[in-house]
């Protein structure tokens, strides 16, 4: 397996709120995992919302001694949202703090996911597939007839989440499952890059990079060089799978 991350605070914005971790190695009793987290809130919250809660997600995962996966990944995100709810009331600086998550792990040819947020996780091999669904406005209106897809990309109220650590006394994650092929790779990131570029180029620029590290890299080139709005968070993974 092949693992690469970066983040990148962007062309506008004057501190990162996003966050990431990576083992490729066991976790508790995870196989491994892989998290993404986008903070929200004012000066220092987001940023913390963000790292406290990537940092106590793998801790409590670390420390559980359940074994079926998507028990691990449920409490893991029900009880890291009580804590940042806790961590936001020691602050008047940390109050409305909160953050998207999207985690995975993979068990063999199994990829299993938790989302919260609109943070996403995508399968890329010969095309590119969406796994999580966005937690956000534009996305209910979308399922609701309400709005078209192409739309919902630059629709007012885009970065209008739904759900989120932090944001109420408790939070589900959405559950995805999805098998892996040979050849797929697995791409989780923060809206600053699918709000900066397409899905097709997401899929072209992996495609044709020779290295994960080389196309975590051109990823983050190509939000900044949209404009780059807001941080950007790439993890790429190689499961290697049929190799």
């Amino acid at each position: 397996m092949k693992v690469q991350a970066k983040t990148d605070v962007g062309m506008v914005r004057s501190d990162n709120q996003d966050y990431f971790f990576f083992s490729a190695e066991p976790v508790g009793n995870l196989k491994n995992l892989f998290l993404v987290a986008d903070g929200m809130g004012g000066h220092r919250a987001g940023d913390m919302a963000s790292r406290f809660t990537v940092e106590t997600f793998v801790k409590l995962i670390s420390g559980y001694e359940y074994t079926d996966t998507v028990t691990l990944l449920t409490e893991a995100v029900t009880q890291v949202n009580s804590l940042l709810l806790k961590k936001a009331g020691e602050s008047e600086d940390y109050e409305g703090m909160g953050t998207t998550l999207v985690a995975a792990t993979i068990d063999g040819n199994t990829l299993k996911v938790a989302n919260v947020g609109d943070s996403r996780l995508y399968l890329v091999s010969d095309d590119i597939c969406q796994v999580t669904r966005d937690h956000s406005l534009v996305e209910e209106m979308v399922l609701r007839g309400q709005l078209e897809k192409e739309e919902a990309k630059t629709h007012v109220n885009k970065n209008i989440i739904t759900r989120a650590i932090g944001a109420g006394e408790t939070v589900t994650p959405e559950i995805f499952s999805a098998d892996l092929g040979p050849g797929v790779k697995i791409l989780m990131c923060s809206d600053g890059l699918t709000n900066m570029v397409e899905d097709k180029k997401i899929e072209r620029l992996i495609n044709e990079s020779a290295s994960v590290d080389e196309a975590v890299t051109e990823l983050i080139a190509a939000a900044n060089n949209a404009g780059g709005k807001d941080n950007v968070t790439a993890l790429l993974i190689d499961p290697e799978i049929g190799r």
